[in-house]
């Protein structure tokens, strides 16, 4: 369970709000041991009214960090916030974003905006507000787009603290904050208390979610049986990761979306996250894990990686590999960016359509089988083996249409049915990644394996993953997150908690 406190300067400056017994003043945060070392994740919203450097805020947020708790905002914001040549590098390329609403809605050189947790009270700059608010989050912001040489820009950020804003600022920023936390003035909850609070990552209209809706409550349910409490949690709750525990993913992961900026905070806010973003690095990307494999000598296809600058002999290429040969994007998924090119002027057209997409491609042999094995494994352990077959007269076992996926029928074994060949192979190759959860897929051709691929994040659906465990599937890999949890909290060798 994690708890929250509001720092204020004196008690007074609450009084325009609700009354919290979660609201204490820096003096008490300040000599109060309890709040030291504490074993409970303790959230801390950072509401003094002077955030300069060396002042009673400014510590504030420094000394939440030195005690290991999660404050909003942290010593970093206020770094970046003091100083524009850092914020800006935190803010990207925002020109299009804001040419576009301001645009539209300015009727002057000089927009100014507040932003309260990431909510403006110019609704029609809520994307800019959520977008600072990821990347330098502080409860209260003031933001001045001025336009300049043609274009608007931001050319000023700074914190405000409550006390400066009118009644109807007040009543937005209080708003803004329960929103953002809302038990910052409900009661504890009555009852038992869960040991633990888990958030897992979905997206309800992802069209192939790693997880379907049944066994996302079948992993609800064994989190109740081990004393967690699990929370479906979207995109829009990226600043609520510092109230849990741990962090499942189960939403389809890539590098330049947010299912990877989710497991970078959650890693650097000492969650348990799986996956984390090492092995999301590593798996998405199909050259990385040829490279790997390569070198490790994990028993794998004939494959090399092209490279746009330098147009392939296509000769060369078909010598080495053999026709029909396969083409990757390194980052594709669910056998997308995959074909298969049975000619030579069908291999031209491939790698010509494929490189617009990529600098880098895979070229691999082809390898023909009914199926392909997709092993689980979770810390360096076989979990669970299927079977996944081919879409019927296709050769792969999801074949996309302009209208619907189509793949192949499944079939579910106990692990040591599995060959040993095939769990021998998916489990070096698994080593070499982490010890996370991953789905391998591995080729079996007369009685030898060959890894396609490491997939983060691998599927788990009610009734085919799950056909031959069932319930216990779900409850072996929430043990496995109370296992890190647990060995997470355990002090560090020369370090103690206060009684």
């Amino acid at each position: 369970m994690s708890q929250l406190l509001i720092v204020v300067d004196h008690t007074e400056d609450w009084s325009p709000f609700y009354p919290s017994d979660q609201v204490i003043t820096f003096e008490q945060y300040l000599h109060h041991q309890a709040f030291d070392n504490s074993a409970q994740r303790v959230r801390v919203i950072n509401l003094c009214r002077d955030y300069s450097y060396l002042s009673d805020g400014y510590y504030c947020s420094l000394l939440s960090e030195a005690r290991h708790h999660h404050v909003i905002p942290s010593i970093r914001t206020l770094n970046d916030l003091a100083t524009p040549l850092l914020y800006q590098l935190q803010l990207g390329n925002l020109a299009d974003r804001i040419n576009k609403v301001a645009a539209k809605t300015a009727s002057q050189d000089e927009i100014h905006l507040l932003s309260f947790f990431g909510n403006t009270d110019n609704p029609a700059f809520q994307t800019l507000g959520r977008f600072l608010f990821e990347r330098l989050p502080c409860p209260i912001l003031e933001i001045i787009i001025e336009h300049k040489h043609g274009n608007w820009e931001i050319s000023e950020l700074k914190p405000r603290h409550h006390l400066s804003l009118d009644d109807n600022q007040q009543n937005a920023f209080a708003n803004a904050l329960e929103a953002f936390s809302s038990r910052v003035w409900a009661s504890r909850r009555s009852g038992k208390h869960s040991r633990y609070d888990m958030a897992i990552l979905a997206n309800a209209d992802e069209k192939l979610p790693p997880s379907d809706k049944t066994a996302l409550n079948k992993f609800i349910q064994a989190g109740k049986k081990l004393g967690v409490r699990v929370e479906i949690i979207g995109q829009q709750d990226y600043m609520r990761l510092a109230e849990f525990d741990a962090l499942f993913i189960r939403e389809t992961t890539a590098i330049d979306h947010h299912s990877y900026r989710f497991a970078q905070k959650a890693e650097t806010l000492g969650l348990v996250v799986m996956d984390d973003p090492t092995s999301i690095l590593r798996c998405t990307n199909k050259v990385y894990l040829a490279d790997l494999f390569a070198t490790h000598k994990v028993p794998s296809p004939a494959t090399r990686i092209l490279r746009r600058q330098q147009p392939e002999q296509l000769d060369s290429l078909i010598e080495q590999l053999g026709l029909p040969m396969v083409i990757k994007i390194p980052d594709g998924s669910f056998s997308r960016g995959v074909v298969k090119s049975k000619t030579r002027d069908e291999l031209a057209r491939s790698l010509e359509e494929l490189f617009s997409q990529s600098s880098l491609l895979l070229a691999q042999e082809y390898i023909y089988t009914d199926y392909d094995w997709r092993i689980g494994v979770l810390n360096n352990k076989a979990l669970f083996a299927c079977r996944y077959y081919m879409v019927k007269n296709h050769w792969q076992i999801y074949r996309h249409g302009a209208n619907r996926t189509a793949s192949g029928r499944f079939e579910t074994l106990p692990v040591n049915e599995a060959p040993k060949a095939v769990l021998q192979a998916a489990l070096k190759a698994t080593r070499l990644i982490g010890d996370g959860f991953y789905g391998v897929d591995v080729k079996e051709r007369d009685g030898k394996a060959c890894v396609i691929e490491v997939n983060d994040n691998p599927n788990i659906d009610s009734r085919i993953e799950d056909a031959w465990l069932g319930s216990e599937l779900y409850l072996q890999i929430m043990q496995e997150f109370v296992r890190r949890i647990e060995q997470s909290k355990q002090p560090r060798p020369g370090h103690t908690r206060n009684a």
